[in-house]
């Protein structure tokens, strides 16, 4: 491939160097798909109004998501494996997401753990937390981004059970993983993954392994896993993690008004529209169909962001028009990162940079913060 032009041309570069049992990870959704498949298809159905004849000079996308300043609405949304795209993946990512000027969110699942992020950045990133059943700890985890000096902590709430992807299954992935005499082979057709992974000593879950009471191998790991997600997490346990916290609170998984008119009354500062990328309730809606009523319940109390089926800076921009203060995209910087590493981590985000400021200026903007439903045809 000589010219990498859109997330497309990265997520096909990345398919042809990330062992399948990853990528597959990376790129599937739950049961059929369907909602996986919506986020994307969904945002395609917005039209955009083309005007002409204005003032397109001296544009700007900066702006702010939870007053923290941002050189354009997006932030790396938080994944769990992303160390497995490639060698030290959340490291590589954060340095690139640091120096362009967007927040990036590490997820309680990486592979480099919160202080393998913060020995290699500079400003504070932001921290997703999973609450699970050892209370203990959630709260030294809590304790642990504090000390790492994160500004926010993204507090996820649509993971107390997982949703099946069939992707994960078909290809035998476990956490952590089992080396499988398939696996094998198709690291072995991957030789340029397999000597980064092998420069690297960041090979499991380095938030879990050494921290949580009974894991001290990767033989007592999987079975932590698959038993610590907290069925019974409840709006309850919010409270308790904000006081903890003492600092800004983003409430990641809210797809419902009424559940965002639940969030908007623990006092956190922002909340995300978000169906975990299609990864659990398979045949729910796309995050895109969602966020206008979701925004006008709740969207003059707290601010509204929202994930799920970014792939292009246009894409950004709809969200926006629609009301939303910020995005995450997740797939879009794995498909970087998996393709060319910190590399790749930066054309995704100065794609998404070109693709939505040249559409803003088209559609007859200057700045980010005068987007609003009127650039969208009816």
């Amino acid at each position: 491939m000589t010219q990498i032009l859109e997330i497309r041309d990265l997520k096909a570069l990345a398919k042809r160097r990330v062992p399948k049992l990853f990528f597959d990870y990376a790129d599937s959704g739950a049961w059929t798909e369907g909602t996986y498949r919506a986020n994307e298809e969904d945002f395609q159905k917005i039209k955009l109004r083309q005007r002409v004849l204005v003032d397109m000079s001296n544009r700007s996308l900066e702006t702010t998501m939870i007053g923290q300043k941002v050189s354009m609405p997006v932030a790396l949304a938080p994944t769990g494996l992303t160390g497995m795209q490639h060698a030290d993946g959340e490291m590589l990512a954060a340095q690139a997401a640091e120096a362009f000027g967007v927040p990036f969110t590490l997820s309680t699942m990486s592979i480099c753990s919160i202080e393998d992020v913060a020995s290699v950045t500079t400003k504070p990133f932001w921290f997703q937390l999973y609450v699970m059943r050892e209370r203990e700890f959630v709260l030294n985890l809590i304790d642990r981004a504090k000390a790492a000096k994160c500004s926010a902590l993204v507090l996820t709430l649509d993971l107390q059970i997982l949703g099946q992807r069939h992707k994960d299954l078909r290809n035998g992935l476990s956490a952590p993983p089992r080396m499988t005499p398939k696996h094998l082979w198709q690291m072995a057709t991957r030789p340029r993954w397999c000597m980064k992974m092998l420069g690297t000593n960041r090979r499991t879950f380095r938030n879990i392994v050494g921290h949580a009471k009974s894991v001290t191998d990767l033989s007592s790991l999987g079975a932590w896993t698959n038993e610590q997600f907290d069925p019974q997490l409840s709006w309850k346990d919010v409270e308790w993690i904000k006081e903890r916290w003492g600092g800004p609170l983003i409430l990641k998984g809210i797809l419902d008004p009424e559940d965002a008119k639940m969030a908007a009354k623990t006092g956190a500062d922002a909340i995300v529209v978000s169906n975990h990328g299609g990864r659990q309730l398979d045949g729910a809606p796309s995050s895109i169909s969602m966020l206008p009523r979701i925004v006008e319940a709740v969207g003059h109390q707290i601010e509204v962001h929202i994930d799920g089926g970014i792939r292009s800076g246009q894409d950004v921009l709809k969200a926006i028009a629609l009301g939303a203060k910020g995005t995450f995209i997740g797939r879009p910087f794995l498909y970087g990162l998996g393709a060319m590493g910190k590399e790749g981590v930066t054309l995704a985000l100065e794609i998404i940079r070109k693709e939505m400021d040249i559409t803003m200026a088209l559609c007859g903007k200057r700045n980010i913060t005068d987007v609003s439903s009127d650039i969208l045809a009816e």
